[in-house]
């Protein structure tokens, strides 16, 4: 197991770890800054240094037994086992996913209808809804910007799997379930504005986001829309 440091914490932008296996793919640490993709999330990338070495890490992905393995170009020199590093995030890019993804839960609050799908990107991001009517993107846009600027704080809660079962409406993803038998399940918080079940990196306050536009609302089948949403730098 690889201790996710960014849960507790999303901000942190380095970490000291210590390597306890390599792969033909990349690095396993103890513990980790990096986030490894999921829930339409990207990987994180950056650095690991170590003996006035840096390797560049060109993404982060779940390996085995509930591993995450830093993934390093073919051919990199890999350090042994045991080895303490330095891991440093490209925080530019992080920062962007955590304010995209917080935005898309956003969404997902002024659009009230499953979700059958979702991606997470540093410049474009996408909720797929399960509905026949088309939407207004200006409308959209206005209310998602009205709830960026309430400036609500965002938070974590814990409950057990027993509890989620009892509330199943707080799932509205239709193609992503939490995962079972690993313990508690996260919920992200975003005041009274949206509860439900995510495993990713978000800010701390929705003021962070900045502002949001629905650029472009898709047809993707008789009761299917994508929603797409950029962000102003």
């Amino acid at each position: 197991m690889t201790k996710k440091l960014f849960t507790d914490d999303a901000y942190l932008k380095q970490c000291t770890a210590q390597v306890t296996a390599t792969t033909e793919q990349g690095i396993v640490l103890d513990q980790t800054i990096f986030y490894a993709m999921g829930g339409g999330q990207p990987g994180d990338t950056g650095t690991l240094e170590f003996d006035d070495q840096f390797i560049e890490v060109i993404d982060t992905r779940y390996g085995d037994g509930g591993s995450i393995v830093h993934l390093v170009a073919e051919g990199t020199e890999l350090p042994a086992v045991g080895t303490e590093v330095t891991a440093t995030l490209d925080w530019d890019r992080r920062y962007r996913h955590m304010r995209m993804h917080t935005c898309m839960h956003l969404l997902g609050a002024v659009l009230k209808f499953p979700v059958t799908g979702g991606s997470v990107n540093a410049q474009k991001s996408r909720l797929d809804f399960d509905m026949e009517d088309t939407v207004d993107k200006v409308a959209v846009t206005e209310k998602l910007n009205a709830l960026i600027n309430s400036n609500t704080d965002v938070s974590s809660v814990w409950i057990s799997e027993a509890e989620l079962d009892a509330q199943p409406e707080l799932i509205r993803t239709m193609s992503v379930r939490p995962p079972r038998g690993v313990g508690d399940i996260r919920l992200l918080k975003i005041g009274e504005i949206d509860l439900q079940p995510c495993g990713g990196t978000h800010l701390k306050n929705t003021s962070e986001i900045g502002t949001a536009t629905v650029s472009k609302v898709e047809k993707k089948g008789r009761q299917n829309r994508r929603v797409h949403v950029v962000l102003a730098p």
